[in-house]
């Protein structure tokens, strides 16, 4: 049986990466920072959420949208990503959850196989957070936060970034989304996606199932996980 071509997408925060709050500590730094006060995103879970849509909403939040909305959220970022780096360095816990590497290796030896990400972080952001496990480069694509404040739209980027990167056309293509939220899922299915959810962060695997993920493990060292990335 011929293996049907596929695109796998790796949500980063949660999924691959044990992050101890760094990121959450660098944008609220940030936000106080460029808005003055940042008590609007102390109650927002980020969970699943896009770098852009975190800033926008703790705008709302604080009743500052309606003020040049689209430059103050560009203000942020640029900020969060000018914090970021030594909110990484100073985490006391930042790691990469179990069995990332080993899945990342399995696949990489595919010839049909793209592997990128599809995260709600902007790129850099993106790159800033693997380059402190040392993953940076194993990802030659992704959909990112800087794409699509949206993330059902960067999804579809991320799919068809890496259909192209296997010279083929998006239908021709099996696209998995690795996640480990609601939102993950909803984004794949948005795209005719499958969703690998893995109950590695806030969410457990049955509000993940409930949540209409096609697979669901505890992490990513279940036997399971390989067959199914590899199944046609």
């Amino acid at each position: 049986m011929r293996v049907r071509p596929t695109v796998l997408l790796f949500d980063i925060d949660g999924t691959l990466i044990h992050g101890d709050g760094a990121g959450r500590r660098a944008m609220e730094a940030a936000f106080a920072e460029i808005v003055g006060d940042a008590s609007s995103l102390r109650e927002l879970s980020f969970a699943g959420m896009t770098d852009p849509a975190i800033v926008r909403e703790g705008l709302q939040r604080a009743g500052r949208h309606r003020d040049d909305g689209d430059d103050t959220i560009s203000a942020v970022l640029m900020r969060y990503l000018e914090l970021l780096h030594d909110a990484i360095a100073s985490a006391a816990e930042y790691r990469l959850h179990a069995g990332v590497i080993e899945l990342l290796d399995s696949n990489a030896v595919r010839s049909r196989c793209a592997i990128g990400l599809g995260t709600g972080n902007v790129e850099r952001g993106a790159m800033l957070k693997l380059a402190a496990v040392g993953i940076a480069d194993r990802f030659a694509f992704g959909g990112y936060g800087s794409d699509a404040e949206d993330r059902v739209e960067l999804v579809a980027i991320g799919a068809e970034r890496g259909a192209r990167r296997l010279g083929l056309r998006r239908a021709d293509c099996r696209v998995v989304v690795i996640g480990d939220t609601p939102r993950d899922i909803a984004a794949a299915h948005a795209n005719g996606a499958v969703c690998l959810a893995v109950a590695t962060s806030v969410f457990s695997v049955r509000q993940l199932r409930e949540a209409g993920a096609e697979h669901v493990v505890a992490d990513l060292t279940d036997p399971s996980v390989a067959a199914m990335l590899a199944d046609a």
